[in-house]
């Protein structure tokens, strides 16, 4: 399939095309009736909410894999004090937690000594360390954490942000996620599903090459000048809009449209977003960049994100590599502390300080958590668990310094404040002023939405 991007940045393609003469003629400034597109009101141009937002945009930290709840934000010591005995289970044993807990900031939120850079932002965060989940296999879970549904193909829901309110910036994409990972649902994590094309997430990267090197394919033209491209664009554009007037009833049509117009603005845009030799060292430094540093590469990532939102994309996803230690947990859980904590603690800072977090929402969590007892034969490791496990909030109106639910004495499941995938999201959306009940498209002779037919906004995590 040819992207807008290698249409726009290769004459060939076009010049072998059915319609070479007519583009030939168009690149050569002999067709006088060049339709301007691009000049129409975009699907993405900004949109009223539902309800005064509290948070214009989001990113999401996501931790691919499940964090151990008992070893980052929910302190178990009566789990410690039985570590060793047999569990419910008499193949297993419990385990302790492997790092020592303090109260931090103002508030006194318990966090562990694995997490010391997001420990200095405690008294911002809003730990739900009642969430649960429906599955314990990753690729159905991941898919139920960004689509709301682990059976069936969704649209996810940065997809449904961005129908929903539309982006600040036409230049950019709306949506984007930074290195997704390859497998456990892959491309549906970000898709649009039924909702029209253009809402689909732009993935930049994947999750096993590294952000430095990822790039985005024709983004410059070294064949034809910028008014070149306008004009053979604006052929292409011409043929597609007579077939989406032929063909009404598909909207991927119209999707394309789009898409062409946006790669088309990116070019002058991307590449000084993406440019972060503008930072200062001492910014670099803080993000923890730097050639042989753990955290160079999520720390740039966040820091992207950080350049993204400010430059008014609505959706930024943050995705890193693997949380999921059946074993070798300290080492695990170390490697994947060392690569993150760091860099996602400067965000938070970088984001109070410009002023920016009080109407930017953080999301920090995987697709489930992890089990309070192991079925290895060491103690240094732990299951999946859906039934009790912990994320995080921070900034977008929501309540700092605050922990919200817990799981039962030992972490097995979550007991009190619980709250489904289905709570996160309308909750979510309402932080951004949509009603996650208005917020539906008709599809197939019903209604969908994120939600489905579930879900309740978590007032008690409301700042």
């Amino acid at each position: 399939m040819v992207t807008p991007l290698q249409t726009i940045g290769s004459r060939r393609q076009l010049l072998q095309s059915a319609t070479c003469g007519i583009g030939y003629l168009a690149l050569m400034g002999l067709c006088k009736d060049s339709l301007a597109v691009g000049q129409g009101k975009s699907p993405l141009q900004p949109k009223v909410p539902h309800h005064p937002a509290r948070a214009k945009q989001l990113i999401f930290l996501h931790m691919r894999g499940g964090p151990s709840a008992m070893e980052t934000f929910e302190r178990k010591p009566e789990l410690d004090a039985q570590a060793g005995k047999v569990a419910k289970s008499k193949s297993r044993k419990l385990t302790p937690s492997h790092w020592k807990w303090r109260q931090r900031g103002g508030s006194g939120l318990w966090v562990s000594d694995l997490f010391p850079h997001q420990a200095e932002h405690a008294d911002d965060l809003c730990v739900l360390s009642g969430m649960h989940t429906d599955i314990s296999n990753h690729t159905p879970a991941m898919l139920q954490l960004h689509t709301g549904s682990f059976a069936f193909t969704r649209p996810s829901m940065g997809a449904w942000i961005l129908y929903g309110l539309g982006t600040e910036n036409q230049d950019l994409p709306g949506f984007v996620s930074l290195c997704p990972p390859l497998i456990n649902g892959g491309a549906k994590n970000y898709g649009s599903a039924f909702l029209p094309a253009i809402y689909q997430g732009t993935a930049i990267g994947d999750i096993k090459t590294p952000i430095q090197d990822a790039k985005i394919g024709n983004i410059e033209n070294g064949r034809l000048t910028h008014r070149q491209q306008r004009r053979q664009l604006d052929l292409i554009q011409a043929m597609n809009r007579s077939t989406a007037t032929a063909h009404p009833e598909d909207s991927q049509i119209d999707g394309v449209i789009e898409s062409f117009e946006l790669a088309f603005r990116m070019q002058a845009e991307v590449p000084t977003v993406f440019d972060i030799s503008g930072e200062t060292q001492s910014t670099l430094d803080r993000y923890g960049i730097g050639e042989k540093k753990p955290s160079d590469n999520f720390g740039r990532q966040c820091l992207l994100a950080r350049r993204m939102i400010e430059s008014g994309v609505r959706v930024v996803e943050v995705c890193d590599e693997f949380w999921d230690q059946h074993n070798n947990l300290v080492k695990g859980h170390e490697s994947r502390a060392a690569a993150t904590d760091q860099p996602i603690g400067a965000l938070l800072a970088d984001l109070k300080e410009r002023g920016m977090l009080d109407d930017t929402l953080v999301v920090w969590g995987g697709e489930f958590g992890r089990t309070p007892d192991t079925a290895q034969k060491t103690l240094d490791g732990r299951d999946h668990n859906a039934k009790g496990y912990t994320m995080w909030l921070a900034g977008g109106g929501v309540r700092g310094g605050f922990q919200h639910g817990k799981t039962d004495e030992l972490g097995y499941e979550a007991v009190e404040g619980r709250v489904h995938l289905h709570d996160l999201h309308a909750t979510i959306l309402h932080l951004l002023g949509l009603d996650h009940k208005q917020l539906t498209y008709r599809y197939a002779g019903r209604d969908f939405r994120l939600t489905d037919v579930h879900g309740v906004v978590v007032d008690e995590v409301l700042g």
